[in-house]
This record gives C-alpha cells, sequence and structure tokens, in this order.
C-alpha cells in the first residue's frame, strides 16, 4: 500500500455519517426518512479521527479526492455533495470532488477518469469506503487498491467474497501508507 499519490474516500459513512446510528446501520437512510426530509445535514457528523487523518495525509503531498455516489441526475448531485463538503468546512482538504451513478461501477469509471486526467497510474491509487459493493469492489474491478471500512452494517463480505484490506477507521490509513 505504499507509494499512494491519490486517494479516493466516500462521503456517506466514511467522511461523515448520521449522529443517531452512526455505523450500526448503513448510512443511506437519512435521505430516505419523510421527517428528516432535506434537513439531513443537520444529523450528520464527521467521523472521529477524519480531519486529523485528511490533514496528516495532506501533509504527505497526496491528492485527496471525494467520491460519493447519488441517485440524482449528475449536475443535482454535484450540488448536493458542495454542499455537504461546505457544510463541514472541508473544501481545504480535498483536491477535488466528483459524484458517481448510483450502479455497482459507477465509482471505477470515475476513478478511472480521473486517473487519466491526472496521468497517475492505478498502481498509486486507493480508494476508502464502507460499502463492500460500490466502494471497495468497484475499485477493485478497475484494478485500484482498496480498503474497507469496518461497521456494524458491513460485518461480513457477501458470500464467498474476499475482502484483503479492512481498517476500523481512517486513522488507520496513515499506519498502512508508512
Amino acid at each position: 500500500m505504499k507509494n499512494k499519490k491519490i486517494i479516493f474516500f466516500d462521503g456517506d459513512g466514511t467522511i461523515w455519517y448520521p449522529k443517531s446510528t452512526k455505523r450500526k446501520k448503513a448510512p443511506h437512510w437519512i435521505y430516505l426518512d419523510k421527517k428528516i426530509g432535506n434537513n439531513y445535514l443537520k444529523h450528520l457528523v464527521l467521523t472521529p479521527a477524519v480531519l486529523v487523518s485528511l490533514k496528516k495525509l495532506k501533509k504527505l503531498g497526496i491528492i485527496l479526492v471525494l467520491l460519493s455516489t447519488f441517485p440524482h441526475p449528475p449536475k443535482e448531485a454535484d450540488v448536493i455533495l458542495k454542499g455537504k463538503v461546505k457544510h463541514f468546512k472541508l473544501e481545504e482538504l480535498f483536491d477535488d470532488f466528483h459524484t458517481s451513478r448510483d450502479k455497482p461501477d459507477g465509482k471505477g469509471e470515475v476513478i478511472l477518469k480521473v486517473l487519466r486526467k491526472k496521468h497517475i497510474p492505478k498502481s498509486h491509487a486507493l480508494m476508502v469506503g464502507d460499502s463492500y459493493r460500490f466502494d471497495y469492489l468497484s475499485a477493485k474491478k478497475v484494478g485500484v487498491d482498496a480498503l474497507l471500512i469496518k461497521s456494524e452494517y458491513m460485518k461480513h463480505p457477501p458470500r464467498g467474497r474476499k475482502v484483503e484490506k479492512t481498517i476500523s477507521g481512517l486513522k488507520d490509513i496513515i499506519e498502512i501508507l508508512n
């Protein structure tokens, strides 16, 4: 896992999550809750150690990219993601922000586009997320290393699937890269 020049981070469940359920329930429920509606931002909190970890990675000169899946049309999805980034004051920590289509291979497609644009080989990239299917597997399918964050709702990968490396939180990334 050494020699990484760019790290892609998932948003929901990785960078932030609903404060009432933390990592005990998949974070996407918050957007479907009719009582919460469009007021979801006040129910989200940053995951532990996210600011410290991102700042350390930034000091190491690693390009940090936020990559989140959205069911909305692309322009609307971009506006929503930028709103979350602004809400959490993360603009200075991430070099780039991208949304992907709501399909299992969506993030892998975006990762490849970003790597081509920045002329970075796959071997120098890493994806970090909390979803086996949308984060971990999507990256692995396109030849990019991935780390899966352990959670109550993602205790085990789907039957017959293997995860090479899991982490308990973002703070673990620093140790893995050294």
